[in-house]
């Protein structure tokens, strides 16, 4: 179970952070341009927004599943040891505000009533929240 986790965890990240990335350039191009925010453009943006959630709630499990995760706090020294500190604290608690931040720009987006505005609180806050996640990302896990 603990290996598919984290296979299913890697898989999806693929997905969420390309779905990112594109609703990122959509949104922007849709403001550059000055188009009208459309049904059609709130949906695009749903599909990162639901992506970086699923991954979120697989990397829970994932954390209190592994032996690497909550169990690394708990046992101790945690926070001597740079990876050890990253797996453990850094990427659950960076990504869980990066989640936080992108849900705030899908939900003010919802709210807005200009659509230029619409476009620009999803481009800036899923940007953050790329970022934000792109920063504490284990690459060395990751690409290996």
């Amino acid at each position: 179970m603990y290996t598919g986790l984290q296979h299913l965890h890697s898989g999806i990240a693929y997905l969420a952070l390309a779905g990112l990335v594109l609703v990122i350039l959509y949104a922007l191009i849709g403001s550059l341009s000055g188009r009208e925010f459309t049904e059609k453009d709130r949906k695009i943006a749903m599909i990162a927004f639901i992506l970086s959630h699923i991954q979120l709630l697989v990397g829970l499990i994932l954390y209190f599943v592994s032996p690497l995760g909550f169990s690394l706090l708990t046992g101790g020294g945690a926070m001597s040891d740079p990876a050890a500190r990253l797996t453990a604290l850094e990427h659950p608690l960076i990504n869980i505000i990066a989640i936080v931040v992108i849900s705030i720009g899908y939900i003010r987006a919802k709210k807005i009533t200009n659509s230029r505005s619409k476009f620009r609180s999803i481009y800036m806050m899923y940007a953050i929240g790329l970022v934000l996640i792109l920063s504490r990302i284990p690459w060395s896990n990751w690409l290996s």
